[in-house]
């Protein structure tokens, strides 16, 4: 039987994994092209102006993790993303982060004003 210290950096571990899997800022382009539905691998490599080997690597790390589904129709490979809840996650950071930059933006607009006293 696991201890709950364990248990809990299992827990911590996984999750560090997730995130780490959205850290690629390709696999984020490629999220964002399935936001509007399902692509074949080709349409993939072709919006991210990559090759097929490097779109393929990062659809088998988000298939494996969960986040992506996959069929075969014929020949073709169509990717679609499992949990619509990801987009609700990167919504949250994109906000966050467009918070910061306009606190960071009154800061410069309040500094040039204050030097033309």
């Amino acid at each position: 039987m696991k201890s709950q210290s364990s248990q809990s950096q299992e827990v911590v571990q996984q999750v560090a994994e997730y995130f780490s899997i959205l850290g690629e800022p390709m696999r984020l382009r490629i999220l964002n092209l399935l936001r509007d539905g399902e692509k074949c691998v080709q349409d993939l490599v072709i919006e991210t102006a990559t090759s097929q080997a490097n779109v393929s690597k990062h659809l088998k790390v988000m298939l494996q993790a969960g986040i992506l589904n996959r069929r075969t129709e014929g020949t073709s490979a169509y990717y679609s993303v499992a949990d619509e809840l990801i987009f609700d996650l990167c919504n949250l950071v994109c906000v966050r982060i467009a918070d910061r930059i306009e606190q960071q933006a009154r800061r410069f607009r309040d500094f040039s004003l204050a030097g033309k006293r």
